[in-house]
């Protein structure tokens, strides 16, 4: 899957549950005070549904998410 369909797909979600979301593919999610660890682990979810991959413990590093180029590059690492 090509990663700009990967990042669509990850904006397409946050979307559904952040009003009004405007951010940069680079810029931090977590300290943008746009997310809290309860919709990170709403979005961890929807990667091992959308994706059918499972997150495994040690993929639960804050590099691997904290940007939408830092998932699209994770979801294509594991589907790789």
């Amino acid at each position: 899957m090509p990663i700009d369909e990967i990042k669509e797909k990850l904006k397409d979600f946050m979307v559904q549950f952040i009003s009004n979301i405007n951010i940069s593919d680079d810029e931090s999610i977590f300290t943008s005070g746009l997310v809290n660890s309860l919709f990170a682990m709403q979005l961890v979810l929807f990667m091992e549904k959308e994706f059918q991959f499972k997150v495994e413990d040690n993929d639960l590093h804050i590099d691997n998410f904290k940007t939408l180029n830092a998932m699209s590059g994770f979801v294509e690492r594991k589907l790789g």
